[in-house]
């Protein structure tokens, strides 16, 4: 009996093997994993020189293989030709005499006998990397698995799945010598795995009057395309690309060919574009009236979601279903409708929805579905579930509360699959984060190991937005995803990522960037926290214009102010070990490290300053020592202006100007202390700004005081 028959169920997805000697991979963060089987030295009789002095292998993909194979074939070979300085050409057919690598999806061509493919046949995206003489076999059991084994491959030379992100730039090696390999990658945990890029409000494109993105306007292809390539590196199979932007087909055309499932959220119903109901008169050229109404236009709306079926029905989809307003909002009901009227509406969409579907398919495409339980659908669902009567084919999406903690999960899978749409990002009230990262890797590992339990894994969807900022929580996902069992076997799955990725990015840096990692997550562990002091100083811009007008106006809380000279503290700490930790990498790590762990606590440690200068203009004796404490204060959240400007450099160039995080008025703007400041200075302190209508949430009403509870 083989080892991987003897160890428990939990642990036999990760019974796979591991380079030279076929030992059970384990514990996918107990090494570095970037250039790991790269050989150094002179060549031994069973390693494989893919370069040397400017020539070396080529690349082999078959004719019969699809587009995705071909095109993981492609970055193979530049990512070689940028470790090495030769790149591979790509082939149909192998040349005599020449070392290769051969792309090889099961049943599209001959496999040398080390690779078994009764094992690997019927597999969900597995595959192998064996070496042979002069040869590197990637063979994957379906198109994905032989794509992702190429991304394995590439990583394992030493190019960073995230350097798009990182800037990155992998060691030159000439001669370029893979270690012999013998590696086997059993079926990931979770069937489907994607970025869900909601709301890319920072992307350039044009800009409108109130400094908000132009929703009118193209986000460029080339970010789609980094996007997606991130993704595939990850060992992602889906997206959802957009959904409040300019749509465009060659986006989803992309994300089908690249072997991305192309997906979307839960209100762009069968992926027909709500959003552009009138915005981009697609109600017209759909021939239906623009009324998002399934009681008075049911016809219009069946017909307006075939619009979305037809447009897409020839590329990979995952069809969202459901019914949701066009603006992410709940929808809206008729008076005196009850629970059991709106759970019979449900059944009865989502039953016309998949037939159509199913319907439009071409001959040999599955018709997969998600059923994502948003706000109040999700309450709706648990009140009676059976009543819903969702077909077989609907994947149940449970939802987290958009700040990394599971609102429910399955007690009872019943005879559905079942999974979960999470958030790294979002826009929208209270919670709104796009500027830095808040959900740390403690409640990322707590939340996916109880919706492992709870067999949760046909599905997930998490939103990164411009992704940027997530880039470290993205990476523990995926590793999750792919092999959550390898993942919970030991104890202490953060700490042991994070030390991971420490040492994977920062070595000899990696024990002051750990402890920077950790101080920063101990301080930006909600949103909340982000905006505290940014709301204490507008309060105190309040307080300090009734002041300046004459008017009555309440102390400032001193709870809060307590609150922000404690946490002033433990940030100026933080930074000083952010320091210390950059002052021992190279200035391409500092960039990155800047802006993953020192910006977030920079635009905390600026506002919380300038709201204490502001509490003590408050309470100054005289009009002279005020106005210089408020200057003082409009000092600090200036160098807000220093901190961006380092974090924008290609091809991030200019990525907060313009956008809602530098100009804008919403209350979570993390500039709009400075914004208002400036103005009151302006002013003499005898006008405030306030945001316009419709920006962010309500204004802090006069005299209120942040919450001394949440930081």
């Amino acid at each position: 009996m083989s080892r991987c028959r003897r160890i428990t169920p939990m642990l036999l997805l990760a019974c796979i093997l591991a380079p030279a000697g076929g030992a059970p991979q384990g514990d996918p963060w107990a090494a570095p994993v970037r250039g790991s089987w790269l050989h150094t030295g002179p060549a031994g009789a069973s390693d494989v020189v893919l370069s040397s002095g400017g020539s070396g292998a080529e690349i082999v993909v078959g004719a019969s293989e699809p587009l995705n194979v071909r095109q993981a074939a492609t970055f193979l070979a530049g990512d070689i030709g940028t470790i090495s300085g030769y790149r591979p050409p790509i082939v149909a057919t192998p040349t005599n005499g020449k070392t290769s690598i051969r792309l090889v999806t099961v049943g599209n061509g001959a496999l040398p006998a080390a690779i078994d493919a009764a094992t690997l046949r019927g597999q969900w995206e597995s595959y192998r990397i064996v070496t042979a003489p002069r040869t590197v076999w990637l063979v994957g059991s379906n198109p994905r698995g032989t794509a992702f084994a190429a991304y394995t491959l590439s990583e394992r030379l030493g190019v960073d799945p995230l350097y798009l992100w990182t800037g990155y730039v992998p060691e030159h090696h000439d001669p370029l010598v893979l270690k012999a390999t013998r590696f086997a990658q059993g079926p990931p945990t979770f069937r489907y795995r994607g970025f869900f890029h909601d709301d890319e409000d920072i992307l350039p494109r044009p800009f409108d009057a109130r400094g908000y993105p132009l929703q009118t306007g193209d986000v460029p292809l080339a970010w789609y395309q980094r996007f997606f390539e991130t993704a595939l590196r990850l060992r992602m199979n889906m997206v959802a690309p957009y959904v409040r932007v300019h749509r465009r087909f060659e986006v989803q055309q992309l994300a089908s060919d690249w072997g991305l499932y192309y997906t979307s959220h839960h209100y762009d119903i069968l992926v027909s574009n709500p959003f552009g109901l009138v915005t981009f008169n697609l109600a017209a050229e759909r021939g239906v009236r623009p009324d998002y109404d399934w009681f008075t236009n049911r016809d219009g709306l069946l017909t307006f979601w075939r619009g979305g079926v037809a447009e897409n029905h020839n590329l990979d989809v995952i069809w969202p279903v459901g019914l949701r307003n066009t603006s992410d909002r709940a929808y809206t009901w008729p008076e005196g409708t009850t629970d059991d009227d709106k759970t019979r509406v449900f059944s009865e969409v989502i039953g016309l929805q998949t037939a159509m579907v199913r319907d439009a398919l071409p001959p040999g495409r599955a018709a997969l579905f998600h059923f994502t339980m948003y706000s109040e659908m999700l309450e709706l669902y648990r009140r009676n579930p059976a009543a819903f009567g969702l077909p077989d084919d609907v994947t149940i999406v449970w939802p987290d509360d958009n700040d990394g903690h599971m609102r429910g999960l399955p007690t009872d899978l019943g005879r559905w699959k079942h999974g979960v749409y999470y958030h790294l990002a979002y826009l929208g009230g209270n919670l709104s984060k796009q500027t830095t990262h808040t959900v740390t890797p403690e409640t990322i590992a707590g939340e996916f190991q109880r919706i492992v339990q709870a067999r949760a894994t046909e599905y997930m969807l998490v939103n990164v937005s411009e992704l940027r900022d997530y880039v470290m929580g993205a990476r523990l996902i995926a590793d999750i995803t792919w092999n959550a069992p390898a993942v919970y076997a030991a104890p202490d799955p953060a700490g042991r990522f994070v030390t991971w990725w420490t040492r994977e990015y920062f070595a000899p840096a990696a024990a002051p960037a750990r402890a920077a990692y950790d101080a920063y997550h101990a301080l930006l562990d909600t949103p909340e926290k982000l905006w505290y002091a940014s709301e204490a100083v507008q309060n105190l811009i309040e307080r300090l214009w009734r002041r300046t007008t004459g008017e009555q106006f309440t102390p400032f809380n001193a709870d809060t102010l307590a609150v922000l000279a404690a946490r002033l503290g433990r940030l100026d700490s933080a930074l000083a070990v952010e320091a210390r930790a950059e002052s021992a990498m190279t200035a391409r790590e500092q960039r990155f490290f800047s802006v993953d762990v020192g910006l977030g606590l920079r635009v905390d440690e600026r506002q919380s300053r300038a709201a204490l200068k502001l509490a003590e203009a408050l309470q100054a004796p005289n009009a002279e020592l005020a106005w210089r404490l408020i200057r003082e204060a409009l000092a600090s959240l200036e160098q807000l202006e220093t901190d961006f400007a380092r974090a924008e450099y290609p091809p991030f160039d200019r990525w907060y100007g313009e956008s809602w995080i530098r100009v804008g008025l919403q209350r979570n703007n993390p500039h709009r202390a400075y914004v208002e400041l400036r103005a009151f200075i302006a002013s003499d302190g005898r006008s405030r700004l306030q945001p316009p209508p419709g920006f962010g949430r309500p204004p802090v009403a006069a005299g209120a005081s942040p919450s001394v509870q949440k930081p």
